[in-house]
């Protein structure tokens, strides 16, 4: 299974759809964490399962949304009503209730990835406004027979590699 995260693209579309295009036939599913700042009918969240940042004003948008995606549960969040540039705590009680898997969230714009207690969490940072590096970044999951990589690639689609990181389950 593969997976693309993006996050806190703040109002972009050309690079939305320029990374949605350069993915198109390669994943299982497209996920943006929130602050797309876009209308829910837009054609450059068409696909995605996308859920309502701090900055999102429709009401389109789902707080959260828990998703089978080739029989692993996600948690899908933007971040900011579990306090997430403090602590991952309430995340990780939430994603316990879900029985999630795997996490993907935003808000922070700073890219990473890392295990608690055999939940996977992803923040693929931020295609517009990134923090504690230069890079705008999303992600790419990649989980196959209990294993799981996490790979981060700039605008450009070119891989941020100290990102890399390799999960078992």
């Amino acid at each position: 299974m593969k997976v693309l995260i993006a996050s806190d693209s703040h109002g972009l579309t050309k690079e939305l759809i320029e990374i949605k295009q350069r993915y198109h036939n390669e994943v299982d599913a497209l996920i943006h964490c929130g602050d797309s700042e876009l209308p829910a009918d837009c054609a450059e969240l068409e696909s995605f399962l996308y859920v309502r940042g701090n900055c999102d004003f429709t009401t389109e948008f789902p707080k959260e949304r828990i998703e089978e995606i080739q029989g692993v549960r996600f948690f899908i969040t933007h971040g900011h009503l579990y306090n997430v540039k403090m602590t991952l705590m309430n995340l990780y009680y939430r994603a316990q209730e879900t029985g999630a898997k795997v996490v993907c969230f935003g808000h922070s714009h700073i890219a990473g990835a890392e295990m608690i207690h055999d939940i996977l969490f992803i923040n693929p940072g931020s295609i517009a406004l990134p923090r504690m590096r230069k890079e705008k970044t999303y992600a790419l999951l990649q989980m196959d027979n209990g294993q799981a990589t996490v790979q981060f690639y700039d605008i450009n689609g070119q891989e941020v590699s100290s990102l890399t990181k390799s999960f078992t389950f």
